[in-house]
């Protein structure tokens, strides 16, 4: 009874072990789980910037290489009105505004009509010029009854240079009098109390200090109008004082507008301002530069000097480089499966999908080549 027993289990253990040989014969596919590379597991360091990987080997490395780039000092800036083309608009007689035609940030042409004002300048200067008419008109006709008694002995010629001298006068107060009027803008034939203000130049309204019925002050402060010409514009951008050697007037400097960073100015270095400012010890450069229509006054800009003598810098493939938090990081090999998350400082684009690093790493050193593969193993 017991050696059946054990013939039987003997079967049934032989039967188990066929099954299960047939059935791994019968699938004929291999499974992708076993082919599959181990999945590489991260354990973190007592340093947060530390971690250990199972596989190393699923993180290939690439080494940073040499590059030569010219020293570059970048500063930040702000965009403004080149003075020197800023007209203000000036208005010759005192009254009241009456109508404006244009308003701030509006683009003018010369001779465009701003403002009208209603003054009594205009009355006073065209009673000034009536009076001068009707004295000249009686200084002529004295001179010339001086004349007629002259000629027939009746007066002496001192009566007669007298009248000339009375004349001259009379018309020189005349020619005064047209002119005023003539500078307020007014015709002497159709006199009016409103004066018409026109744009001296062309450009953009920079400055309004005038409204509707507001008081204009004839040329005096403060001006109805500014008027710039923004056709070339200032950069006016803060340097350190340790710095200031690498910046010299006349030096060309590559500008970056904050709204297009992807647009690149060319501007020349007009003056360095000889005072510097005594709280955060900068000196005011000022650039100058042609606008294309895109900068406005008050704009951030970014302004970049490159100076003559190069500089080694280092370059690495740009996947290599990790954006976290608004900063720069790669992961660097430590040996045994270590690897080491370190904030670099980069540069510009290089061709062949290169960054430039100005700071944070030195030729030779390695770094993982696909930084972000490696950070998404690190969050899992």
């Amino acid at each position: 009874m017991k050696s059946g027993y054990m013939q039987y289990c003997g079967t049934a253990a032989l039967c188990m072990a066929l099954a299960a040989l047939l059935a791994g014969c019968s699938d004929g596919k291999a499974d992708p789980k076993a082919e599959a590379p181990p999945q590489a597991k991260v354990q973190p360091d007592l340093d947060a910037n530390n971690f250990k990987v199972d596989h190393p080997e699923q993180f290939p490395l690439a080494t940073a290489v040499e590059y030569k780039a010219a020293s570059a000092l970048n500063v930040t800036g702000v965009v403004q009105p080149d003075i020197a083309r800023a007209v203000p608009v000036i208005s010759l007689a005192a009254g009241r505004v009456l109508e404006i035609k244009a308003k701030l940030g509006d683009v003018v042409k010369k001779g465009q009509l701003l403002l009208r004002v209603q003054s009594n300048d205009v009355s006073g200067a065209y009673q000034a010029y009536r009076k001068a008419v009707n004295d000249d008109t009686l200084a002529r006709l004295q001179l010339q009854r001086q004349q007629i008694l002259y000629d027939k002995g009746a007066v002496a010629k001192s009566a007669l240079e007298q009248a000339e001298d009375v004349a001259k006068d009379a018309q020189a107060d005349l020619d005064a009098a047209t002119n005023q009027l003539r500078i307020l803008g007014v015709d002497k034939d159709h006199p009016s109390a409103i004066v018409d203000i026109y744009a001296p130049i062309s450009g953009v309204i920079t400055d309004q200090q005038t409204t509707n019925a507001a008081g204009v002050q004839g040329l005096g402060s403060p001006n109805p109008f500014t008027i710039s010409d923004l056709s070339y514009v200032w950069i006016v951008c803060d340097v350190f004082e340790n710095d200031l050697d690498a910046v010299r007037v006349g030096d060309t400097a590559e500008i970056r507008l904050s709204a297009y960073p992807d647009k690149v100015f060319k501007g020349r270095v007009d003056n360095i301002l000889p005072v510097l400012d005594p709280n955060i010890r900068t000196a005011k450069v000022r650039l100058e530069v042609s606008n294309p229509g895109l900068m406005r006054v008050g704009m951030f800009v970014t302004a970049t000097f490159y100076g003559k003598k190069a500089e080694t810098r280092v370059s690495i493939p740009a996947t290599a480089i990790l954006h976290l938090h608004d900063r720069e990081w790669i992961y660097t090999p430590l040996g045994d499966g270590h690897f080491k998350r370190q904030e670099v400082v980069t540069g510009k684009m290089l061709p062949g999908s290169m960054q430039e690093v100005v700071s944070g790493i030195k030729p030779g050193d390695q770094a993982v080549s696909n930084a972000l593969v490696l950070q998404n193993t690190v969050e899992q």
